[in-house]
């Protein structure tokens, strides 16, 4: 292990050679006889574990160099201690306040400046390891909140898959739904109406929370969801309790853990909410307007279109230019106008999303009308 760096700042040679003479073999030296000369070997490396400066210099006083040592980002945190025949209170506090570590008079005493050099030096040794330790602890705390959110993340999604493995036409929907979420999300943030709304978090956390939109089919039977053809008015209205048994199965989730989780509160937002109408018609509530959760106003449109674009037993797919004509057609009815103005300007997008985590076979009647 190499000895601790002592720097000592003097333009007189001879207590330079006496405080060196001083320190070694307990310590290693290296000396400037000037202001200047102290602040380019401060910078070299190795860099100095402790600096001793003269306050009295000519050219450059002691003061002068401690304020260029503490400005220059490299040098700020050396520790300096100051050796100086002023011994007022008044010298002795500028050179503290400006960021010296101890300061000591002369004629320099060998027990005073050797005590005061190693306790610097345990001084310094010791905020190293605690900043170590802190840089460590910083480190094993994002891997850990890193692991949770992953294993938070798969969780969500096989719990989503829970529903979707009852319907196996669905295929890649929650994919292609979360992207489409996202991506209204982030283009709502440059709207002034939403921009305090959805920050960036906002944006995780609806992506995070829209694969569980329709967790609730879980409690529909199969009679019922997987039925090839129209349901009939009593099928219909059973299939609509999906949204509730949704919500109240993400709330229980939340009264089973300890502290309330932003993206379980979001998450039931969305499975309750995502087929409410902007006009009130919607299901299961009869929220109006504003009255419907942002979160589900996002997912509702999302929702839709990839209905719209997709193959299923009991219709075909259909052209993406058609699917946004008859959600353009929706505005201020079915989809806050808002949210449906955001939609058009990435209309693009949602094409794009919906090409590249395509199904097999899923636009193959649609091709030509792309």
């Amino acid at each position: 292990m190499s000895l601790p760096l002592i720097l000592i700042v003097d333009d007189n040679p001879g207590n330079l050679a006496v405080i060196g003479e001083l320190l070694q073999p307990g310590y290693a030296v290296r000396a400037a006889n000037s202001g200047p000369r102290a602040l380019k070997l401060a910078r070299m490396s190795p860099q100095p574990d402790l600096i001793l400066l003269d306050v009295m210099m000519p050219e450059m006083d002691g003061y002068e160099v401690m304020r260029r040592l503490r400005e220059a980002p490299e040098t700020a945190t050396i520790p300096v201690i100051l050796l100086t025949a002023l011994d007022s209170l008044e010298d002795e506090e500028r050179g503290l306040l400006q960021g010296a570590m101890d300061y000591i008079t002369k004629p320099i005493r060998a027990p005073i400046l050797m005590a005061r050099v190693r306790a610097q030096i345990e001084l310094k040794l010791a905020r190293e390891i605690m900043r170590d330790r802190n840089n460590w602890l910083e480190a094993e705390v994002a891997r850990r909140m890193e692991e949770t959110l992953r294993i938070q993340d798969v969780t969500v999604h096989a719990l989503a898959r829970l529903a979707e493995a009852r319907d196996p036409e669905t295929g890649k929907h929650l994919l292609r739904t979360q992207e489409y979420v996202r991506t209204l999300a982030r283009r709502l943030q440059r709207d002034v109406r939403f921009a305090e709304l959805i920050d960036d978090h906002m944006v995780a956390l609806l992506a995070k929370s829209a694969p569980l939109h329709d967790i609730g089919k879980v409690g529909i039977p199969d009679s019922v969801l997987l039925k090839p053809g129209k349901l009939d008015a009593d099928e219909w209205a059973l299939m609509k309790t999906h949204a509730r048994i949704g919500a109240d199965a993400i709330s229980n989730a939340e009264r089973d853990v300890a502290h309330p989780m932003e993206f379980l509160r979001i998450a039931k937002q969305i499975a309750r909410s995502h087929h409410e109408h902007w006009d009130g018609s919607g299901y299961p509530d009869g929220l109006v307007g504003e009255a419907i959760p942002v979160a589900a106003r996002l997912m509702a449109l999302a929702d839709v279109y990839d209905a719209l674009i997709s193959r299923r037993v009991y219709k075909q797919a259909i052209p993406f230019a058609r699917a946004c004509e008859m959600i353009v057609a929706e505005r201020g009815r079915h989809f806050d106008p808002a949210v449906l103005d955001a939609f058009v300007d990435c209309a693009a997008e949602f094409q794009s999303i919906a090409l590249r985590l395509a199904d097999d076979g899923m636009f193959a009647a649609v091709a030509a009308g792309r």
